[in-house]
């Protein structure tokens, strides 16, 4: 479980285009991370 104030963990994910962007490499600059797990769901 990641907390408020911790560093969070290393991880790759695809963006919209289908190119791998690396939360490291992102590293010194601001990042908001947004996800809604139930996306294209009925409820």
């Amino acid at each position: 479980m990641i907390e408020e104030g911790h560093v969070a963990p290393d991880f790759t994910l695809l963006d919209d285009t289908g190119r791998a962007i690396t939360l490291s490499a992102l590293r010194g600059g601001w990042v908001v991370l947004f996800f809604y797990p139930k996306d294209d769901t009925s409820g």
